[in-house]
Order: C-alpha cells, then structure tokens, then sequence
C-alpha cells in the first residue's frame, strides 16, 4: 500500500485549491479492529506509519494536512493496534489528536520553531519506520538488495514508498508483464529520487532550463557530478549512470526476466542509498 490509498476521491469535484479527496474512515476502522482480509499488516502499517508522519508535519510547520481532528485521532488508533499486532518495540505516541500533538510540542520546548517540532516527530517516528522497514524486508521471501546501513531505509519518504512498493511487486512477480512492471517501479524510485535530489539552484547551469522529474538521467547525474567531481570519482559516476540506464531498459523491454528485473532492482536500491550518502557527506 501506498499513503495515498488511506484517501477516496471525492464525489464531487473540489473547488480551486481543495485536495479533491477524503479520509476512508471505513479503512482505518478495519484496521484498528483487525488484519485486513488479503493484505498483511505490514503492508499497512509502514504507509500507515508516513502518512501520519507527514500529516503531523504539515500541521507542525506549513500547514495543509488533509485530515481532520477526529481523522488524525483514528489514524493513530488505527497505527497502535496493527503495530501492537507486529510486536513493534517503538515508543507509542505520547498525543492522540493534533490538538494533544501541540501540547506535547509546546511542553518540549518547539513554540516559536519549525524545525524543532520536525526533529521532535523524527526521534518519535524514525525508530518505529526503521523497525516497520526490517519487519517488512523480512516478510518478503524474494530478497532483494539490502543496505548495509543499520537503517532499512533511506529515511526519505516518497522514495522510501516506492522502494517498498517494488520489493512487493517483485515478490509476486512470476510473468513478463509482471517483471516490465517492476522496470516501472524501478522508474518511479528514479523518478522520487529525481524529484527529491535535484536543486535548480544548487544544481542548474547559466543558460540551461530546468529538466523534467522524468529526465531522470539527467537530473540525477548531474547531482552526482556535482557530489564527486574530479577524475578521481570518474567511476562512482559511471556506477550510477549504470544503474538509471538498466532500469530504463527493464521498463521498456518486451520480454524482461526475473534476472533482468531483480538486477533492476537492486541497482536503483543501491543508487538511492548511495545517493543518501552522498547527502549525508554534503
């Protein structure tokens, strides 16, 4: 699952601006009340898990989260009990509501900072991610790559979805169409890892017009030239450029194998981790 299936479309078009969806309350029920029929917990709750994450965050800082009062306080009733069913070890959340998140945020000392109320949410919710991301690695019997970092996962969101996405897929994957599938999954990591990693104003020379998310080639490559210049990092260059182009030839393959599909995969799951260390170097 992906964050965005907690959300319906609404019936009738939203107004300018509006977010055009809304809460699937029934889903949240049925997720605190018991295991989803065909879907095991862990595929909801590591979704689960971002999407409050995030709406907490836009509450926290900028504003325009999706949920309401009474949405949030059933999101977090709904992550307890199916992080309860998994055996999770994460501290639990000390609020249960947006409002009681600002009280808590206010007696931690983040009244007049952004950031502050950002790391708050990262040292409640990373540990619980983490354990979220070994519990479903560990779940899937198709392994794919995986990091030699003690953290399971980039810590990037988006990019983290669309890689838990991919192993899912590529679990169940037994046809060609099944394995030119993944090749698209692969491209959606590249295309977060687009999105996320490319500054115009770090990244864009004089003259030159802002690529496309899609141009992910282009965009990524330039971020690595930028990372490592020098002959020296000629070949860390090469390493990632191979791993976008084999991707693009999965995706666009009529008759891709299992082989073709995992080497895919474990290239762009090793692009986005040696991407996170990249940024952590910066």
């Amino acid at each position: 699952m992906r964050p965005d299936e907690f959300f319906l479309d609404d019936e009738i078009p939203a107004p300018y601006g509006a977010s055009g969806r809304h809460v699937n309350v029934d889903l949240l029920t049925r997720v605190r009340t018991g295991q989803l029929e065909g879907c095991e917990d862990i595929e909801v709750a590591v979704p689960l898990a971002i999407l409050i994450h995030d709406e907490l965050e836009k509450y926290g800082t900028s504003g325009g989260q999706e949920m309401s009062e009474q949405e949030m306080r059933l999101a977090i009733l709904a992550l307890r009990a199916v992080t309860e069913r998994l055996g999770t070890s994460s501290p639990e959340i000390p609020f249960c509501d947006f409002g009681s998140f600002r009280t808590w945020w206010l007696r931690n000392d983040a009244y007049n900072s952004w950031q502050a109320r950002r790391n708050l949410l990262h040292g409640l919710f990373d540990p619980l991610h983490d354990q979220l991301a070994l519990l479903e690695q560990r779940s899937l019997s198709a392994i794919l790559a995986d990091p030699i970092s003690p953290h399971k996962r980039t810590g990037w969101q988006a990019i983290d979805t669309e890689i838990s996405e991919m192993r899912r897929h590529f679990q169940n994957a037994r046809t060609a169409q099944d394995y030119r599938s993944v090749g698209l999954d692969c491209v959606a990591v590249l295309e977060a890892l687009s999105a996320h990693m490319y500054d115009p104003g770090s990244h864009l020379r004089d003259g030159e017009e802002e690529p496309p998310v899609a141009h992910t080639k282009q965009r990524l490559e330039r971020y690595v030239e930028d990372a490592v210049p020098g002959s020296d990092n000629a070949a860390l260059r090469k390493l990632a450029r191979a791993a976008i182009e084999f991707a693009q030839q999965v995706k666009h393959s009529n008759t891709p194998t299992r082989r073709e599909a995992g080497i895919a995969a474990d290239g762009v799951i090793l692009l986005a981790n040696l991407l996170r260390r990249l940024d952590e170097a910066q």
